[in-house]
């Protein structure tokens, strides 16, 4: 249940191809603005991402034995909004904001879309709200930069028994770096992202006044490992292809989880400013009561 809803937050990534040797003005977004890419000054990126993760099995406790369970459906909806500030594109600042509703006990899948708030068995709300920037570091390598975000839990601290998010000020910083190749039909792009889980811990948790389930990862580092090939059919659209590697790494709370995600999808160039992507991802392997379900993806992209 919970260890599913940090991947949640990942796969709201453009899977663009970008390569400096080309002519960028007589590229489409779908090809130049690639996550390793920065906006211009004045430059704004506003991207919707919603994202809905659905499970029937995970693994047990300390295990990768997998089991059945209940239908326990999570829905994430990621808001990110940049702009550039520097002359030389090398800045952009933003923030992020994310929507949640859960449900659990084996309602189908798109009842969470009833963004229900029972407290016993559904939970829904705005739940966090990260201060952003990016950066390109070398202007020698434009295709590298990183992204780092201060996320900060904003939702009411309830007693009750369903899980709405982390309990947990986290501070992520996600490095990208691609490369085209194959005449500009290809592109390889790779992600790592180190993210650091900080508050009380579970076990410190009063059950009568906070959950203490939302403190499961409280002191802990998570890091995902990620690639992606993609082909460019045409300048307006690309499909891919990804893997990723997951690591949640105990820093003090006595818990520990990885797992293994393989995904597919695509994006397409509406309008000069409006992109459009969907993607699938599975999850196929983990460890220490991951879920083994399946994630289902559709955002929208201005670049104004």
């Amino acid at each position: 249940m919970k260890k599913a809803l940090a991947v949640l937050v990942l796969i709201a990534i453009t899977y663009n191809g970008y390569s400096q040797e080309e002519d960028t003005s007589k590229r489409s977004n779908v090809q130049e603005f690639t996550p390793s890419k920065l906006l211009r000054k004045g430059q704004w990126d506003i991207k919707f991402f919603n994202s809905l993760y659905t499970q029937t099995k995970q693994t047990g406790a300390g295990t990768g034995e997998s089991f059945s369970i209940d239908r326990q459906n999570f829905f994430t909806n990621t808001t990110e909004i940049y702009t550039g500030v520097s002359n030389n594109s090398r800045i952009n600042v933003g923030f992020v904001f994310q929507v949640r509703a859960n449900n659990f006990g084996g309602q189908s899948a798109l009842s969470v879309f009833d963004f229900e708030n029972n407290g016993i068995d559904s939970r829904s709300g705005l739940t966090t709200i990260a201060p952003s920037i990016r950066v390109q570091p070398f202007a020698s390598i434009p295709n590298f930069s990183f992204t780092s975000s201060l996320y900060l839990p904003i939702f009411k601290d309830e007693a009750v028994p369903a899980y709405l998010d982390k309990r947990s000020t986290f501070w992520e910083t996600k490095f990208f770096y691609d490369k085209t190749f194959g005449g500009g039909d290809w592109q390889i792009f790779t992600e790592a992202d180190f993210g650091f889980n900080f508050g009380e811990s579970q076990t410190d948790a009063d059950p009568l006044t906070e959950n203490p389930n939302e403190r499961f990862a409280n002191n802990s580092m998570f890091l995902p490992l990620s690639a992606f090939l993609s082909y460019f059919p045409s300048s307006k659209s690309t499909l891919f292809v990804n893997a990723q590697q997951a690591f949640l790494i105990d820093l003090g709370n006595n818990f520990e989880q990885n797992y293994t995600q393989l995904g597919f999808g695509g994006k397409y160039q509406l309008t000069n400013v409006l992109n459009i992507e969907a993607s699938y991802g599975k999850f196929v392997r983990g460890n220490n009561f991951q879920g083994l379900g399946q994630t289902f993806s559709i955002g929208l992209r201005a670049l104004l």
